[in-house]
C-alpha cells in the first residue's frame, strides 16, 4: 500500500514503514532512542516492534493506562524520567500505543527542550484512522478532553494491523466510530459501504483503514489549524466528548468510540432538525450505531449535567457552543448555535 504524504512527513503502511523507520534511524544519528509504551504495549507490542526493526540500544518509558493517566502529572513524571536517562534535543520519541500513548507522547515530544523529534506507532484501531495523524498532541484537564495540547507533527506515522491482534473487539469498535465518522463528513460510498455490510469483518480491512486515512489526512492538509475544514473532524464530538467526559468516573464508563457513536446519533438528528439533513439517513445512521454498540439510557438529570459540560468544547469562542452539523452526507456545516431543547430531543430520538 502507497504511502500517504502529510504536511511534513508520510504515513507508511507495514514492512515499507519498518524500512524507512531503519533508514531514518541509520541517517539521523539521535543521542538517544526512547520507545514510549504503556503497561499493555510493553507486554504486548515492544517485542513485535524491535522484531521488525532490530534496535538494541534504546530507552523504555512507560505510562500507566488509560484515559484516567493522560494528563499534566504523567507528563511531568514522562519529562522527569527524559531528563533523568540523559535526553537531549537530539533524541527521538517512538510512541508505540494508543491515542493516549500517542497523544501525551507527542505533547512530551514538543515541549521537552522545545521540541524533539518523535514517530507514531499506533495500536490501535482509534489511533490508527485519527490520534495519531494530524499532528494535534495533548492531554486532559480533569475530566475534560485535550484541553493543553500543541501543533507538533511526527518525523512519520508507521500502520500495522498486526498490533489489532492485541486488542479485544469492544477496543476495536471503538476505533471504528471515527472510520463512520469519516464516511458521514465526506464521502457517500464508503457510508454505503459501511452501513450496507452485514457482518463486522470490514472493521478490520486495510482498505477501509486506508481510505479512513486518506480522508482525514486531505482534510488536515487543507486546514491544519482548525480555522474551518478542519472542524468537520468534531462532527458527532461536541456532544459525545461531554458524554465522555461526564461517565468518566462513573460506573456508566464508556470507551471513546461508544461516547462518539451516540454523539454521532444526536449531531444527525439535530442536523435533521436544522438543516433537513435526510430523514432516511438519520434513521440508517442510528440503526447502524446501534448496531456496533449497546445503547445507553439517560436521565434528564444526566442529560442536563452533560449539557453544562459542553461550554468547555474546544470549538467554543466568544461564549458561543459551536456545533458541527450536515446538510447531506459529505456536506458539513460549521459552527452552528443549538438550542438545548434540540439537543434534550435528540436523546429522546436516540433512546427510543
Amino acid at each position: 500500500m502507497k504511502p500517504i504524504k502529510a504536511e511534513s512527513y508520510s504515513i507508511f503502511f507495514e514492512n515499507e514503514g519498518y524500512n524507512t523507520l531503519k533508514s531514518h534511524l541509520n541517517s539521523c544519528n539521535y543521542s538517544k532512542i526512547f520507545i514510549h509504551l504503556d503497561f499493555n504495549t510493553n507486554k504486548d507490542c515492544l517485542s513485535v516492534l524491535i522484531d521488525k526493526i532490530k534496535i538494541k540500544e534504546y530507552e523504555t518509558i512507560i505510562s500507566k493506562d488509560g484515559e484516567d493517566h493522560k494528563n499534566i502529572e504523567s507528563c511531568m513524571f514522562l519529562w522527569n524520567k527524559l531528563s533523568s536517562l540523559g535526553a537531549d534535543r537530539k533524541s527521538l520519541i517512538i510512541n508505540l500505543g494508543g491515542g493516549v500513548v500517542g497523544d501525551m507522547g507527542g505533547f512530551i515530544a514538543s515541549t521537552f527542550k522545545r521540541g524533539i523529534d518523535y514517530i507514531n506507532i499506533p495500536t490501535t484501531l482509534l489511533s490508527m484512522v485519527d490520534a495519531s495523524i494530524g499532528g494535534k498532541t495533548g492531554v486532559d484537564l480533569g475530566v475534560l478532553k485535550n484541553q493543553i495540547g500543541t501543533f507538533h507533527d511526527p518525523k512519520m506515522v508507521i500502520i500495522d494491523p498486526i498490533y489489532l491482534n492485541t486488542l479485544n473487539k469492544l477496543e476495536i469498535f471503538s476505533g471504528y466510530a471515527e472510520i463512520f465518522k469519516h464516511s458521514l463528513i465526506s464521502n457517500l460510498d464508503l457510508f454505503n459501504k459501511l452501513v450496507f455490510e452485514k457482518n463486522n469483518n470490514i472493521i478490520y480491512n486495510l482498505k477501509i483503514i486506508n481510505k479512513s486515512i486518506e480522508i482525514k489526512n486531505k482534510i488536515v492538509l487543507i486546514d491544519k489549524k482548525e480555522n474551518k475544514e478542519r472542524k468537520a473532524l468534531n462532527f458527532g464530538h461536541t456532544l459525545g466528548h461531554a458524554i465522555e467526559s461526564f461517565f468518566l468516573n462513573t460506573n456508566k464508563r464508556l470507551l471513546h468510540g461508544e461516547a462518539i457513536g451516540i454523539g454521532i446519533v444526536l449531531a444527525s438528528y439535530i442536523s435533521n432538525k436544522y438543516f433537513n439533513f435526510s430523514q432516511f439517513d438519520l434513521d440508517r445512521i442510528k440503526k447502524h450505531i446501534l448496531k456496533i454498540y449497546k445503547k445507553i439510557n439517560f436521565s434528564n438529570s444526566e442529560i442536563m449535567e452533560i449539557i453544562k459540560l459542553l461550554k468547555h468544547d474546544k470549538k467554543n469562542s466568544h461564549g458561543k457552543i459551536n456545533f458541527i452539523l450536515l446538510k447531506e452526507i459529505g456536506n458539513p456545516v460549521y459552527d452552528i448555535e443549538v438550542e438545548n431543547k434540540t439537543i434534550i430531543d435528540s436523546f429522546r430520538y436516540y433512546e427510543k
